[in-house]
């Protein structure tokens, strides 16, 4: 099921979605110890980011980790671990306790590597937060990957490592059963074009828009927020 938030700019998307997965935190913290959050990374979240380490909340209680990661060392322009520390990990967030998928001090992680050390620090996320690729990728779930059809699976494990064909570094991420285990699932989209893709995936599911199984999953909803 998906269930529209649309905004006429990005700041008051960013706002607004950062309400939304306090809230849903918060929940999650009324029943049960902890709660685990799992971002995106990209240049898109980081007013989200923003607004989200300002948000009550009780922190401390709270792990971190990312939909998916690039294997790249922890200090690459492109590691989205580096984006997360520097945008999220601030202000109250803090505090929160981090799940790393790439180990720090490796320079040149591999994915034989990367991905075992991965999944000793995986907790399940409650929350997840999705972008979108102008290709209809979200995590690294994209078409075209030879992983793709094995993250798919119902019987997939939580996290895989996949080879994007249209996009640089080789990545981990969750799986598409990981995605729909969580109890709230966002997905946050901007822009013309990427409205324009997710237009077609909101019509159908369809492989080739790895984001369309998501949308139609009957296991999860997604609230989408989006601006122009």
């Amino acid at each position: 099921m998906i269930q529209h938030h649309t905004f006429t700019d990005a700041r008051s998307a960013a706002f607004a979605l950062a309400q939304a997965v306090t809230d849903a935190l918060r929940d999650t913290l009324s029943r049960q110890p902890h709660a685990t959050l799992a971002v995106s990374g990209g240049r898109s979240p980081i007013a989200f980011f923003q607004a989200l380490n300002t948000q009550d909340l009780d922190w401390s209680r709270v792990n971190i980790t990312l939909v998916d990661e690039r294997i790249v060392a922890t200090t690459h322009a492109d590691s989205n671990t580096a984006l997360v520390r520097e945008y999220l990990l601030q202000n109250r967030a803090a505090v929160a306790r981090w799940l790393p998928l790439i180990a720090d001090g490796e320079l040149a992680p591999t994915p034989a590597a990367a991905l075992p050390f991965a999944q000793q620090h995986f907790i399940q996320p409650d929350v997840v937060v999705l972008g979108m690729g102008a290709d209809g990728h979200t995590a690294s779930l994209f078409p075209q990957a030879p992983q793709l059809s094995a993250a798919l699976a119902p019987d997939a494990p939580a996290l895989l490592h996949t080879s994007p064909l249209t996009a640089p570094h080789e990545r981990l991420t969750l799986s598409l059963p990981a995605i729909e285990r969580a109890a709230a699932v966002f997905l946050a989209i901007g822009g013309a074009e990427k409205l324009a893709v997710y237009q077609q995936a909101a019509e159908r599911a369809r492989v080739d828009l790895p984001v369309s199984l998501i949308l139609h999953s009957e296991k999860v909803r997604v609230d989408v927020y989006s601006h122009p």
